[in-house]
Formats: structure tokens, C-alpha cells, sequence
């Protein structure tokens, strides 16, 4: 039964209510936990129990954090890393050029620099490289060090671990493994297939904080005081938040404390990135998926591969603002690239169909490092795991991103393993690929269909899911604080959505590209703002032709700063007449 009576909004959708399970639950909590009623819809929307509510809302990463030797390969990574510290011998970090492997790459220099040692940074070029080691890079630092730390990749990389002839190679990853793993000193990585799964949820910066506790451990059983690992976990955060790990268990505690060592501004690179990016408040976890992580990105994309890792790595103030003022420019540029691409890729995809189970689009010229982000885009506009390839001759090389519950990656790695595809791999909600031009048909007809099998798909674009239903008189800055309680927000838990109900439109005035802002009212002296984004496209600029009808309108909460000025401002993203 639709909520609200709504079948068809203006976006063209049926809105969706909490179950009556859930309701029960959500009074359960606002009764014997003494919870607002938006927070106990947020914690019944989990499925967080009453018993469970406080630990919930203040979690302990000591509680949550789980034992590192339970990954496979965990004591021998460890061991040799604080082997090659102790000793000190000469490491390199071989890393990925997103946040992830940039962020990765940063905790072990930090933990190294620590401990008066240094270490060589080697990121790959996205288009000269592609993704991973390469048996050159991998040679070449093999004979001038005697330890390659791998982050952020590595798992499938057999031939260019093997031709790193003379130095140890320790693997700390997250992405799909296959049967056979590298010959050397350590895969840790809890997406390997003899892994049970259970930390699979962790990015790879992840996975490098927990070999790093468990280093720390090793070195206090030799009496030798580690470093602070508890004040490097802006840096874990970031890259949680940025690789759209899920924000649930372990993740979600460390996202948690990580915001809270962000707020210092401790760390050079983080707080120059956040200067350029006008942050000038307590970061959340939409500034660090939004504000934070493109712009570290966006060297990897379309720069210099290593400057995101050389930026949250440095401990020097003014070479942080310079490289953040250049990531800066980069993001711009990449923004500029990414919208042309966008545009091209909605029309074709539009063209071929938004109703499979895959929507994907393919082009000459497309900008390698821009693919990602417009799948991305697709993938949200769609509600459908999305793929967009750029061809370079018969080259292509390509980027996709998944819906929940629906694993891209595993489907991704069946096509290389079938032939389909050149190569390809990632984790559930991203992956890569590379292919031929004659690939592409057949590779895309067949990721559809395995991609049906999984129910991709079958929702659709038709329901929109809502959580709560809220007035706007209760709409204040101290609830959206206790409703931050119940956050980090994000991949695998989403900021709540809730339904302001019959209400009018005092005003409303276009604003930049599509983007509508508007003034809401119910009647009283309480009046709200609100933006929608893309109304143009999404059908939602009807409002202004509102006549004075009465609207139910349904989005997410925000704080909007403005002139010293603390407002709430709903983020709109769906409205039905009532009438």
C-alpha cells in the first residue's frame, strides 16, 4: 500500500512507508529509550532494539574493532613490516590512485615516519599504467628496495608480483580474489576466497589500520611504544566514507572517531583540503564523500596520479596548501570533463533503454578517469547497476557501479574469467574492466544477465522509500543533532528520507543549472527552505506552477549555514499534490 495515498508523484513514483514491524519497533524505542521520534524511526529502520539503542548511539571502537589475526596471512604481514621497520630497511608502497589507496598509502607512511623511517611512494598512472602493478614498476622498485608494501591492490597481480625478483611483497587489499593468490610474503585481503566474508565490508585503508594494530601489538611485546594509531583514523574514515564501504559495524565506529580527529585539523593535508573546499565546520560524512574525496581524487583522474597519497602524506603545512590548491583546480577541470561525458552517456543510455537490468553506455574519447563518476551517476539516476566504457582505438577501458545487493564485482570477474573481457575485477559496488571494441556487445549482454539473476532491476525506479513522516515546526538544528546520533550516513545506511505532509509553496526561485530553491509552509508562522537539485531533468520544476495547491514533499535533512545564520533546509527530492 503506497503511503500517503501516493502512487504517481512528480517524479513518477510510489511512495513507500516503514512496515508496521517497523512502526511497532520505532514506538518500542521512543517509549523505553526514552528516543525523539525521527531517531527511533532511524534506529527501528536498522533494526536496532531498545536494549540495543545506547550502544548504538555511542559506539565503542574498542568494542567493535575485531581481532586482526583472524584474517588469513595477518601475522606474517605484520611481522615483516615491523621487521623492515626495526631493521631499517628500505619499503616502497606500491598503492591504487583513489582515496583508498592514497588514504592507505598515508597510514603507513605516517606509521613509518613514526618510527624515524621513511618510505618510497609509487602510484601508477590511470592511462599510461592502468590499475594495479605492472611488471615493470614492480622490477624496477624491486632493485632498489627490500620490502613492496601493495595497497589497495594487488590480489590478482601474480606476474608483476613475480617480477619484483629480490624484494618481499606483502598484499593489503579488499578487492575480489580469485582461487590462486600471488607468490609472496602475505595476501591479507578479507574478500579472498578462504576468507568467511565477515570484514569483507572493510575498504582497504581498512584493512592497513588493522595490520597496523596488530604491528603495534607485536612492537609492545618487545617493549617498544608504537605509534598513535587512534589519530590516524581521519584517514581511515576518509577513505571508508570515499570507496562507499558501508557504514555498519566496524565501519560505521570508525567513521564515527574519525570525524571527531578530522575536527583537530591535526593532520596538514586534511586541513588544506578542507580550506580549499570552504569547509569551515566540523566535518560529516557528506563532506567527506562530497567536498573532501573528489578533490583528493581528482589527481588519480585527470593529473598527476600520486598527489591525492603525497597530499594526505605530508606533514609540511605550506606544501599541503599547494597541493591542495592544485587538486583543487584538478577537481574543477574534472568536473567540467565529467559533465560533457555525463550528457553524452544519459542520451545514449536513454537511447538503448533504462528498464534492463544494466544500463551502460560506450564512446571514443571518453576520459578514463571520469568513467567511474558518470557510471556513478547512472547508477543513481537509474536505480541499475551502471557501466561506462571510453575507447581509445580498440581499447576500452571502463568503470562501473552497483546497486545494494547486487555484486558488480564477483560479475565482472566471471566475464574476464569466461573470456568475455580482456580483465576486470573490483569489490561489490565498483568495479573496473578492460576490453576490446568487438567485446563490448556480448560482454554487456552477458554482465545483464548475470546481473538479472541477482534481482537487478526488478525494484526499479518506482518506489521511493521514506522513513518518517515530520512536521515542519519540529524540523530544528537540535533534532538534526540528536539524528546525527544515529549516523554516519551513507553506503548501507542512508541518510533517513522524511515526508513534510500538505503543505504550501510561500516561494520559489531557479537557481543555477536546473536547481530550484523553494520557501514550504503549513499554514503558520513556521516556514521552511528547501533545494532540489536537477529539478529540470527530474520533473520536480512543476512546483513552480504550484497555483497555491497543497504538496506533500519528502527529502533529507541538512543544515544550511548562511551569514552566521543556523537554519534547517530540507534537500527535496520527491513532491505529490494532495489533491
Amino acid at each position: 500500500m503506497s503511503y500517503l495515498g501516493v502512487e504517481t508523484s512528480l517524479t513518477g513514483r510510489r511512495w513507500v512507508g516503514p512496515s508496521d514491524d517497523i512502526l511497532r519497533l520505532a514506538q518500542a524505542l521512543e517509549q523505553r529509550a526514552d528516543l525523539p521520534p525521527a531517531v527511533a524511526a532511524i534506529l527501528a529502520q536498522r533494526g536496532v532494539t531498545p536494549e540495543a539503542a545506547p550502544g548504538f548511539l555511542a559506539p565503542a571502537l574498542r568494542d567493535l574493532l575485531p581481532d586482526p589475526m583472524t584474517l588469513r596471512d595477518m601475522g606474517p604481514a605484520a611481522e615483516r613490516l615491523v621487521a623492515a621497520a626495526r631493521a631499517g630497511e628500505r619499503i616502497a608502497i606500491f598503492a591504487d590512485y583513489d582515496v583508498d589507496g592514497g588514504s592507505s598509502a598515508a597510514l603507513l607512511i605516517w606509521w613509518l615516519r613514526a618510527l624515524n623511517r621513511q618510505a618510497t611512494l609509487y602510484v601508477p598512472d590511470r592511462i599510461d599504467e592502468g590499475y594495479g602493478p605492472n611488471d615493470e614498476a614492480m622490477a624496477a622498485l624491486a632493485r632498489g628496495h627490500d620490502l613492496i608494501v601493495c595497497v589497495d591492490c594487488g590480489t590478482l597481480s601474480h606476474g608483476p608480483i613475480a617480477a619484483a625478483k629480490g624484494a618481499d611483497v606483502i598484499v593489503l587489499d579488499h578487492h575480489l580474489a580469485a582461487a590462486d593468490l600471488p607468490d609472496c610474503v602475505a595476501v591479507v585481503n578479507p574478500n579472498r576466497q578462504d576468507e568467511s566474508g565477515d570484514l569483507g565490508h572493510l575498504c582497504a585503508a581498512g584493512v592497513v589500520f588493522l595490520v597496523l594494530v596488530e604491528a603495534n601489538r607485536r612492537l609492545r611485546a618487545d617493549g617498544v611504544q608504537g605509534p598513535d594509531l587512534m589519530a590516524m583514523l581521519d584517514l581511515v574514515a576518509l577513505a571508508t566514507v570515499a570507496d562507499v564501504a558501508p557504514l555498519t559495524g566496524v565501519n560505521r565506529a570508525l567513521v564515527r572517531q574519525g570525524l571527531k580527529v578530522m575536527a583537530r585539523r591535526a593532520r596538514p593535508g586534511l586541513a588544506a583540503l578542507a580550506d580549499v573546499g570552504r569547509l569551515d565546520r566540523a566535518p560529516t560524512s557528506y563532506h567527506l564523500g562530497f567536498v573532501l574525496g573528489p578533490r583528493v581524487n581528482a589527481g588519480g583522474r585527470i593529473g598527476a596520479a600520486d598527489l591525492g597519497a603525497r597530499l594526505l602524506s605530508t606533514d609540511n603545512p605550506a606544501e599541503a596548501q599547494s597541493l591542495a590548491a592544485r587538486l583543487d583546480t584538478l577537481n574543477t577541470d574534472r568536473r567540467e570533463i565529467e559533465m560533457r561525458v555525463r550528457e553524452a552517456a544519459l542520451a545514449q543510455a536513454e537511447a538503448r533503454g533504462l528498464d534492463a537490468p544494466l544500463v551502460w553506455a560506450a564512446e571514443d574519447g571518453w576520459h578514463p578517469g571520469v568513467v567511474g563518476i558518470v557510471a556513478s551517476r547512472l547508477k543513481d539516476r537509474t536505480r541499475r547497476p551502471a557501466i561506462v566504457i571510453g575507447f581509445d582505438g580498440d581499447e576500452g577501458k571502463g568503470s562501473g557501479r552497483s546497486v545494494a545487493g547486487v555484486d558488480l564485482g564477483a560479475s565482472i570477474q566471471k566475464l574476464a574469467a569466461e573470456g568475455l573481457i580482456q580483465k576486470g575485477g573490483g569489490h561489490k559496488m565498483a568495479a573496473g574492466l578492460s576490453l576490446s571494441r568487438a567485446q563490448l556487445e556480448p560482454a554487456m549482454d552477458r554482465l545483464s544477465e548475470l546481473l538479472a539473476k541477482q534481482g537487478a532491476g526488478q525494484g526499479g525506479p518506482s518506489d521511493l522509500r521514506l522513513d518518517a513522516m515530520l512536521m515542519p515546526a519540529a524540523a530544528t538544528p537540535d533534532l538534526l543533532e540528536q539524528i546525527e546520533a544515529a549516523g554516519p550516513f551513507g553506503a548501507g545506511a542512508p541518510a533517513p528520507r522524511f515526508v513534510l505532509p500538505a503543505l504550501r509553496v510561500r516561494h520559489t526561485r531557479p537557481v543555477g543549472e536546473g536547481h530550484l530553491k523553494l520557501t514550504l509552509g503549513d499554514g503558520g508562522p513556521v516556514t521552511m527552505d528547501a533545494i532540489c537539485f536537477d529539478a529540470a531533468a527530474s520533473g520536480l520544476d512543476a512546483l513552480q506552477a504550484h497555483n497555491g495547491r497543497t504538496i506533500h514533499v519528502a527529502g533529507r535533512l541538512e543544515l544550511n549555514h548562511w551569514q552566521g545564520r543556523t537554519s534547517v533546509q530540507l534537500r527535496l527530492e520527491d513532491a505529490a499534490w494532495t489533491e
